[in-house]
């Protein structure tokens, strides 16, 4: 059986989580944070993507959007092969990560086990889109999102999590802008 969830309504707005393989916390240092964010600004920018909600967390992504180009799926494919490509590139030029040998090769194993990987794998393949189809429904999925890194106990407050719209949120200002729903 199939694991790969389609996007039915290329107009619809969306509620999305992907992982990295074998839920490693990669997220835990600011270089990829920053590298994640800086290319969900981008995407933001010039690929379409109106972003109402999101969080990152060590070893996965949250995300509220909609593609204003009508092809979610596409703009997701393209939003993870362009950061699992810079992220591997950043961990394995990083001087100061003491994980990179192993991380590098559990992304290169789990590679070797996807015929549609040629080199190393970062993400899991899988992300299970939610269609968001009213108010209710759509709050439910914001506080899931902000409360997550409350949740896992690294801070008190949603907004007080740095890689995250929660504070967008609070009325500051966010390290992405976020569209309003």
């Amino acid at each position: 059986m199939s694991r790969k969830y389609k996007f039915k309504n290329n107009e619809g707005i969306y509620f999305i989580s992907f992982a990295t393989i074998c839920w490693i916390d990669v997220f835990i240092r600011d270089i990829y944070f920053a590298e994640f964010a800086e290319s969900l600004e981008y995407c933001r920018k010039n690929k379409g993507l109106e972003l109402f909600s999101w969080c990152i967390m060590p070893s996965h992504v949250h995300l509220i959007f909609r593609d204003k180009n009508k092809d979610p799926g596409k703009l997701i494919k393209e939003l993870k092969t362009y950061t699992s490509k810079k992220l591997q590139k950043l961990i394995q030029e990083n001087p100061k990560e003491s994980r990179k040998s192993w991380m590098l090769l559990m992304m290169e194993q789990a590679g070797l086990k996807n015929s549609n990987v040629k080199n190393r794998q970062f993400w899991q393949q899988h992300n299970h889109p939610v269609e968001l189809w009213s108010a209710e429904i759509i709050q439910q999925k914001v506080d899931y999102i902000h409360n997550n890194p409350v949740v896992a106990g690294f801070v008190t407050e949603p907004h007080f999590w740095k890689y995250s719209s929660a504070t967008n949120f609070n009325g500051e200002t966010g390290i992405i802008e976020i569209d309003e729903l």
